[in-house]
């Protein structure tokens, strides 16, 4: 009794050459993910391993792991701060500021995009080109002017210019995000609303809003994250250090005359990113609850 040999027919051999070449290419794909997500979070891990690092070792030593060094005084001592004030006290201010611009601009940005979007009034077209051109406009360009403003206004020293603006729908870029995001809403929602006797008051607050879930949520991580990070506007209006920001406390570390305590510059930079993470995961999931009801009970 003989083995029958089994011959390949060409339609079997080009299929397996088609599975191991989709298996190379995936292969391939993933290892290039892979190699670019570890050049990415790599300072990070560098960062937060360096934190539990003395001072001196942070420059000094080539090794990512402390090894025998490893010490965790830094987040002790850099919570302390520099000077007479605490770290607790940066981190409040900079809740503080960051929770008012997010309100603010929530607030001034949609009603602002409502209008925009919505509504009919004279000079809708000139302002709304003027508002575009705005983000043109370098923000150094503005900082003298606002800055004798609110001088004179009394203002520096004081957490106002820091948030007074963002309740006026200055940031531009936000608003026009909500106008587009507006205008894809159908306009029979506003007519049903006007028929059963809304305002644009309550239109805005019962159809608009709910709706709008996604924006609002866009809005709210990013204004976050870019008032947490400021390091300019409260280096110019902030003067004393009770009222200083996280950024700026953490320059407060470095010190071009004298020994810079890198050990509590890393331990509170690791720190300062846990609010970030927090109030994005925690907004992340407000944005699926919003698309996936879309806003309607």
């Amino acid at each position: 009794m003989t083995a029958s040999a089994t011959i390949p027919t060409p339609r079997g051999v080009a299929s397996r050459r088609r599975r191991r070449t989709a298996l190379v290419r995936t292969l391939v794909r993933h290892s290039l993910i892979i190699g670019g997500l570890v050049m990415l979070i790599y300072p990070l891990i560098w960062m937060f391993l360096s934190s539990f690092r003395p001072s001196k070792e942070i420059i000094s030593s080539t090794q990512l792991w402390p090894g025998d060094s490893f010490t965790t005084e830094n987040y002790t001592n850099g919570w302390q701060g520099v000077g007479a004030e605490s770290f607790s006290t940066f981190f409040l201010n900079s809740f503080v500021i960051a929770g008012l611009c997010v309100v603010g601009n929530v607030i001034a940005c949609s009603a602002a995009a409502y209008a925009f979007a919505k509504l009919e009034f004279p000079g809708k077209r000139i302002l709304f080109a003027i508002m575009i051109g705005t983000l043109m406009l370098p923000y150094h360009v503005q900082l003298i002017p606002q800055y004798i403003l609110f001088s004179e206004l009394g203002w520096v020293n004081t957490f106002l210019p820091l948030v007074v603006p963002k309740f006026l729908a200055t940031d531009a870029f936000f608003v026009f995000l909500m106008v587009q995001f507006i205008r894809g809403l159908p306009n029979e929602l506003m007519e049903s609303a006007r028929l059963d006797g809304c305002g644009h008051l309550r239109t805005f607050l019962q159809i608009l809003v709910p709706l709008s879930l996604p924006a609002l949520g866009t809005t709210a991580v990013f204004t976050f994250i870019w008032s947490w990070n400021d390091f300019l506007t409260p280096l110019i209006y902030l003067t004393e250090p009770d009222k200083y920001t996280v950024p700026i406390g953490l320059r407060l570390f470095l010190d071009s005359t004298g020994e810079s305590s890198y050990g509590g510059l890393f331990a509170m930079s690791v720190l300062s990113l846990i609010p970030l993470l927090g109030f994005f995961l925690a907004f992340q999931r407000t944005l699926v609850r919003g698309i996936a009801t879309t806003g309607l009970k």
